[in-house]
C-alpha cells in the first residue's frame, strides 16, 4: 500500500513540484495520473521515490516511511520506469541492463540469473537478451526498461508516459503486459484511452494538487474533462 499525506515537494530551484497531496493507493490498484503539462504528474512520481526533496508530508510504502535513511529501501519497493527508456538503458547488452539493479544489491549471480530469466519470459522478450539497446525499437526499449524494474520485484510499479512514441502494435503489447502484472500500478499519462483500458481509477492533477479522484469512468465525462482542459473518451 502507498500512503501519501500532505506531501509538498520542491525542485532544486525551489519551484514547487507537488502541493499538499493526500493519496492512498491500495494493493493491486491501477491508478492513472492525468492532467495538463506541468500539472505535477511526473513530479509526484519522483517525490514518491525521494528524487525530489519533500518540504513536508509523509510518503509510506508497505509500512516503510520515506526519509534519508530509508530512501534505498523505498526504491526497492517502488520501481519507476522513466518516460524515455534511454535514461535507464546504458549497458552493452540487454541482459546486463536487466541484471544491473539486482547485481547492485549484491544478489548472488544464480538469483540474478533466475530473476532476469523470469522477467524476460513474463514480458515475452527473451529473444532480446543478447541484443544491444542501440538496436531496439521504441517498444522494445520500453519493455526492457520495464523488465529492469520488475527484476527488482517491487510491490509498486510507476510508469511515466509509457505509451509515448509507441506505434499501435507496441502500444497494444504494453496494454496486455500491464493487465497481466500483479503489482500495484501508478501510471502518469496523456493517453486517456490507454488510461481507461489499463486503470480502474483516475486522479486528475492541476497545479501540483489533486483536483479529482475517482473511478476511471470519469474519463468519459465530457464536461468534467473539459473543465481540466482534457479530452474525454468518446462514448460508443
Amino acid at each position: 500500500m502507498l500512503t501519501i499525506q500532505g506531501l509538498t515537494a520542491i525542485y532544486p530551484d525551489k519551484t514547487k513540484a507537488v502541493d499538499g497531496i493526500d493519496l492512498i493507493v491500495n494493493d493491486g490498484e491501477s491508478v492513472a495520473l492525468i492532467g495538463e503539462n506541468g500539472a505535477g504528474k511526473t513530479s509526484l512520481l519522483l517525490a514518491v521515490v525521494g528524487v525530489i526533496e519533500s518540504l513536508s508530508g509523509v510518503v509510506e510504502i508497505d509500512g516503510v516511511r520515506l526519509g534519508k535513511k530509508t530512501a534505498g529501501e523505498i526504491r526497492k519497493k517502488a520501481g519507476l520506469v522513466f518516460q524515455n527508456p534511454d535514461d535507464q538503458l546504458f549497458m552493452p547488452l540487454i541482459y546486463d541492463d536487466i541484471a544491473f539493479g539486482c547485481r547492485n544489491l549484491g544478489m548472488p549471480e544464480d538469483e540474478v540469473k533466475a530473476r532476469v530469466a523470469d522477467v524476460l519470459d513474463r514480458l515475452n522478450i527473451a529473444h532480446l537478451r543478447g541484443r544491444s539497446p542501440l538496436k531496439l525499437s521504441g517498444g522494445e526499449k520500453r519493455a526492457v526498461a520495464m523488465a529492469a524494474v520488475l527484476a527488482m520485484n517491487p510491490s509498486l510499479l510507476m510508469l511515466d508516459e509509457p505509451t509515448a512514441f509507441l506505434d499501435h502494435r507496441a502500444r497494444r503489447s504494453l496494454v496486455e503486459t500491464l493487465k497481466k502484472l500483479s503489482q500495484t500500478k501508478i501510471i502518469a499519462t496523456h493517453d486517456i484511452a490507454f488510461a481507461a483500458e489499463v486503470c480502474d481509477r483516475a486522479v486528475i492533477l492541476k497545479d501540483g494538487k489533486i483536483a479529482v479522484d475517482g473511478a476511471s469512468s470519469l474519463l468519459y465525462d465530457e464536461k468534467l474533462m473539459s473543465d481540466y482542459r482534457l479530452e474525454a473518451i468518446a462514448k460508443g
